[in-house]
């Protein structure tokens, strides 16, 4: 089982990627609000030689079917871990072998989530750019989780303001490209990833940013169950800012940092030969430690 295609998960359509081979270890990627598995494809081609690695459409995200109730940290993780056990159904990965869980903005905090309610699942996380380290969050997800204008947001979708959403995820606009603007419109054609994107961010967010409670409360789940931990950033981030990093490595004093210069949001997209060297060895030593 390799490639990109469409599974059943819990009789909801599921769209995945798998690559590398089967005895490798797994390393999941989860990507952030709104977007899809293709934000990790220069990544992932890069780790496959060494790793079993399994992209996703997160539920309710890219061309993912949604889960019934309401979008939440908890829903996405559910989410990922049924979809985990489909796969393992398949055989397409090892039932017995915790995974290796890689995640971006939202899809880090929905790594951490899924170790705190699943830890025996998770290996290690490795954690770019990930929501859950501070209140300052850009003013599009604020407003995107407000109730009158953020459901307005959802159904407007237009070249000019991917090109804008593309660019302010990257230092270097280059990397807004005809082809990522393209996939975004695609993606925007549906009304399903909108509605959903506006239930996250009203969940986890409000006017004044990121709300206390779900970021204090994992924080404190997280602490039970420690597992190694890489926390990587992009020192040129307009989503979160870069300070966070030092606030990632107080709340979790084991996790390794790292900091990508002249890089924005997505370090897997702009610096993808470094990124996936860092996780890559991060990831292969965790592994070491666990067969042990």
């Amino acid at each position: 089982m390799s490639g990109t295609q469409i599974i059943d998960v819990a009789g909801r359509a599921t769209r995945i990627k798998i690559d590398g081979d089967h005895s490798a270890p797994p390393v999941v990627l989860l990507h952030g609000i709104n977007r899809s598995l293709e934000d990790w494809a220069a990544a992932a081609v890069r780790l496959a030689p060494s790793f079993r690695v399994v992209s996703l459409d997160i539920p309710g995200f890219g061309f993912s079917a949604r889960r019934p109730e309401r979008a939440s940290l908890q829903s996405f993780a559910c989410g990922v871990l049924e979809t985990l056990d489909a796969l393992q159904t398949l055989g397409a990965l090892d039932e017995n072998r915790p995974v290796h869980l890689l995640g971006n903005s939202l899809g880090g905090s929905i790594a951490m989530q899924i170790q705190a309610i699943a830890p025996d699942r998770v290996a290690s996380l490795s954690l770019a750019d990930a929501a859950g380290f501070g209140s300052q969050i850009t003013p599009m997800v604020r407003l995107l989780g407000t109730p009158v204008v953020g459901r307005a947001l959802t159904k407007r979708s237009s070249a000019f303001g991917a090109k804008m959403t593309e660019r302010s995820l990257h230092a270097n606009p280059a990397f807004a490209t005809p082809e990522r603007i393209a996939h975004a419109l695609a993606i925007a054609d549906q009304q399903g990833p909108g509605i959903v994107a506006h239930e996250a961010a009203h969940a986890l967010t409000t006017i004044r940013g990121v709300r206390q409670q779900w970021r204090d409360e994992l924080m404190d789940r997280l602490t039970r169950t420690p597992r190694p931990t890489l926390v990587m950033w992009g020192e040129e981030d307009r989503v979160l800012p870069v300070a966070q990093l030092a606030t990632a490595k107080s709340l979790i004093p084991h996790a390794r940092t790292h900091l990508f210069t002249g890089t924005g949001h997505m370090p897997q997209i702009e610096r993808p030969t470094e990124f996936a060297e860092l996780v890559g060895k991060f990831i292969a030593a965790a592994s070491s430690s666990t067969s042990r």
